[in-house]
């Protein structure tokens, strides 16, 4: 435990599927510029799938049908001394987009949907490139 901070903290990102592409979002909040999935925090009294609904539309102003849980992903930093400075617990919902497209919002600089074969271009946040390769996987996205 780092001060008084309990840690891992609970979060959530949703992982949204259309036409063989995945949405990512680049984060206008450290770290700054890492494009991942849409996601943030759980509110208390929140269920995990609603958080991960509720951090899609004010991220992205999309919707999607979620199809479960692609997975538990740790966040992990540490400053120079090897002090846990964050550490989160992500839950992760697998998802086919709703109607519509997505525009940056909330903490989103950017948004895009991106092809999986082709993520050379983006700084990715670490976890991101197995948790596409999972839902490829589940979803049978070649």
């Amino acid at each position: 435990m780092a001060g008084d901070q309990q840690w891992p903290k609970l979060g959530v990102s949703a992982s949204v599927w259309r036409n063989g592409k995945v949405l990512l979002v680049q984060r206008a909040k450290p770290p700054k510029g890492i494009w991942a999935f849409p996601g943030g925090h759980v509110e208390p009294g929140e269920k995990l799938e609603e958080a991960a609904a509720r951090e899609l539309h004010e991220e992205t102003g999309m919707t999607a049908r979620f199809q479960g849980l692609l997975g538990l992903y740790d966040v992990i930093r540490r400053d120079q001394s090897g002090l846990v400075t964050v550490h989160y617990v992500i839950a992760s919902y697998l998802g086919i987009a709703g109607p519509g497209e997505p525009v940056a919002a909330s903490d989103a600089a950017a948004v895009t949907w991106a092809d999986p074969d082709a993520l050379g271009g983006f700084a990715l946040a670490p976890n991101i490139p197995d948790a596409i390769a999972t839902a490829r996987k589940i979803l049978n996205v070649h």
